[in-house]
């Protein structure tokens, strides 16, 4: 064992004492500055500014011969000594606690291992012996020992979606999973900006030994927060709704041969939109006119609260106790699937292109998702003044290809935004008037587009009302 000390006492050269001084909430005190002590390090070097930086916390001197070494390889004992003083320095303002717990005879290493235990920054049976102080550090190694130096408020977790959702969807970080050693504390490295891995797809190479510049990387980041990296990586192909139809966004129902109830019903017709279907049949033996003419306008209704669907019309035809309802969109007769067909292309291409462009981003809440949405409708429709009954104005089609609409087209083309995004929402029915309802972030909102877009500018006065304060601007321009 004795020829591995040396080893460890080079660690420890490469250390100077700090002075005295109180940690800071903002971070840590460069105390000196760098001006090229290290003959191996040019401007050019990986880690330059890393290393550097190391130097100036007074954490690093450089070899004997004048070098620093970045791609040396590290010992585990030399992670803990450099985590131990990190440690000390934000605990103490000294970088040397951990000498109290040294032994006489004993590593340098085993002092500082004893004082991160003792302080809760790494469990009590790590390199149980010690023996593994004297061995290369693999990178997941050098993970877990950093990940507990420093408390949440010096060190914060800043990237915690992006870096969720990168893993998660597996184009990430690919070379670590639940069955890599210390994953979580690798993992943590991301969130707080310490690592960004080594290549465009964040591969963190956990079981290869890390080397002296990217050590110094790490370390530094924990240091100071300009110094900290965000992974650069494009998520916005994980959030492209291409694929995805008009019948995925409704949540499926049960179908009943013949509902007796509205629940029921809206359940059946569920069923129908689920399915991509225009048609359904129930079974009404004898239903009279006037019972079939009811029917019709609580299907209609129906279709009015899923009115991103694109149906406004119903037929109905009966034999046999048979009723079939058949639903399209006024106006488009046999072309209303091609209309459909074409505000969801249109729909999924804005939701895309927001996602590609930046405006909509990992961390979001669906508050500020509905904003964009709001501002997007807003900005890039005009009410159809003259619009008749029979006008595809009233669906989303006219909306996002003819930049046209009337409430019923704003609303539509906006609860499709909304649902591409997961958002639940559904409408709002008065006489002459739709909007929209929308739960985001868990509350439920009154949003109305429609009257938002009343005036040059866009209006947010009608964005995110509660129902008191839809209920009195409603009544208020109904009067």
């Amino acid at each position: 064992m004795k020829k591995h000390i040396p080893a460890l006492l080079l660690a420890l050269c490469l250390l100077l004492p700090l002075p005295a001084q109180a940690a800071q909430a903002a971070g840590f005190t460069r105390s000196r500055t760098y001006a090229g002590e290290f003959s191996d390090l040019s401007p050019g070097s990986p880690f330059y500014g890393n290393v550097a930086a190391l130097y100036e916390y007074g954490l690093a001197n450089g070899k004997g011969d004048g070098t620093f070494g970045p791609g040396d390889s590290v010992t585990v004992g030399q992670a803990v000594i450099f985590a131990g003083r990190i440690r000390s320095l934000y605990q103490t303002g000294a970088p040397e606690a951990a000498l109290a717990y040294r032994r006489e005879a004993a590593p340098a290493a085993l002092a500082y291992l004893r004082y991160l235990q003792a302080e809760g920054a790494l469990e009590v049976d790590f390199l149980d012996g010690g023996l593994e102080l004297y061995e290369p550090a693999t990178r997941a190694q050098a993970a877990h020992i950093l990940a507990g130096v420093l408390p949440e408020e010096a060190l914060p977790s800043v990237h915690d979606e992006l870096v969720t959702v990168g893993y998660s969807s597996r184009r990430f970080i690919p070379d670590v999973d639940e069955y890599t050693p210390y994953y979580q504390d690798i993992l943590s490295l991301y969130r707080k900006g310490v690592s960004a891995g080594s290549d465009a797809s964040g591969s963190f190479l956990p079981g290869a030994p890390i080397t002296r510049g990217a050590l110094a990387a790490m370390l530094t980041r924990m240091l100071d927060p300009a110094l900290r990296v965000q992974p650069q990586w494009d998520l916005s192909g994980l959030y492209a709704a291409a694929g995805t139809t008009l019948a995925d966004l409704v949540e499926p129902g049960t179908y009943s041969l013949a509902p007796s109830t509205a629940e029921e019903l809206e359940s059946s017709l569920r069923s129908m939109l689920a399915r991509g279907s225009d048609q359904i049949v129930f079974y009404y033996p004898g239903i009279s006119e006037e019972d079939a003419r009811r029917l019709m306008d609580q299907s209609l209704a129906v279709m009015k609260a899923h009115c991103e669907q694109g149906y406004n019309e119903v037929r109905c035809t009966r034999g046999a106790g048979l009723v079939t309802l058949a639903f399209s969109a006024a106006g488009a007769g046999r072309r209303t699937q091609e209309y459909r067909a074409a505000a969801m292309e249109a729909a999924i291409a804005v939701h895309d292109q927001l996602w590609a462009g930046g405006t909509l981003r990992p961390g979001m809440t669906d508050l500020e998702k509905a904003r964009v949405y709001y501002s997007w409708i807003c900005g890039n429709c005009v009410y159809d003044y003259q619009a008749g009954d029979d006008s595809l104005s009233h669906i989303p089609y006219s909306l996002f290809v003819n930049g046209s609409a009337v409430c019923d087209g704003y609303t539509g083309a906006y609860n499709l935004l909304l649902k591409l995004e997961g958002i639940s929402c559904s409408t709002v029915i008065q006489k002459d008037h739709i909007w929209t309802t929308a739960v985001l972030d868990g509350v439920e909102y009154h949003i109305d587009p429609t009257w938002g877009d009343s005036g040059r500018e866009v209006s947010y006065d009608y964005f995110a009302m509660t129902l008191q304060q839809s209920q009195e601007v409603h009544a208020k321009q109904s009067a």
